[in-house]
């Protein structure tokens, strides 16, 4: 495309690239680093090299939607409860009247905080119980499986010859069973 650009070789040193990039030559070998002409496969490359993120995938699956809401939900009453925690605490130094109430309530929602996380852990086990871990099957697995159908098939071939030989009468049976 007519564009030219500084390409750093790896074994360079960062001040010789950065000496070499601004185009003086390098004290140490006397040579500019190499040029390159940009071709279409370049801008394109070079566009990947200048995304802000690349995206990976998740390590883990994240939490199904019952599980998610019952986990955000705990968290909202744990914040309530610290936050009364606090205020229960300031009132008792400031010696409000308010303070009794607040210590009340503390000790109310610390229950409700406590039942809201055992309803995170509840929630997750229902949800696996109910809906299992989703995983393919190895090729391992699935080839033990194929054999074991047609083995069965074989089987049931087999009884079904055998019925068909008995109810004919033994006719066509060379020898017996």
């Amino acid at each position: 495309m007519g564009t030219a650009e500084w390409r750093e070789a790896p074994e360079e040193s960062v001040a010789g690239r950065s000496q070499a990039r601004r185009g003086q030559e390098a004290p140490d070998r006397g040579v500019r680093a190499p040029v390159r002409v940009l071709e279409p496969a370049d801008d394109e490359l070079r566009r990947r090299e200048r995304t802000l993120w690349v995206e990976e995938p998740a390590r883990r699956h994240p939490l199904p939607d019952p599980v998610r809401t019952a986990a955000v939900r705990a968290l909202l009453v744990m914040a309530v409860t610290l936050i009364q925690a606090m205020v229960a605490f300031l009132c008792t130094l400031a010696g409000s009247w308010l303070a009794f109430p607040m210590v009340i309530s503390g000790v109310a929602s610390t229950v409700v905080a406590t039942w809201a996380v055992v309803d995170v852990w509840v929630t997750r086990q229902v949800w696996r119980q109910r809906n299992g871990v989703v995983s393919e099957p190895s090729s391992t697995a699935r080839a033990l499986r194929r054999e074991r159908r047609a083995r069965r098939r074989q089987e049931r071939a087999a009884v079904r010859d055998q019925e068909r030989i008995r109810r004919s009468g033994g006719a066509g049976q060379l020898s017996h069973p």
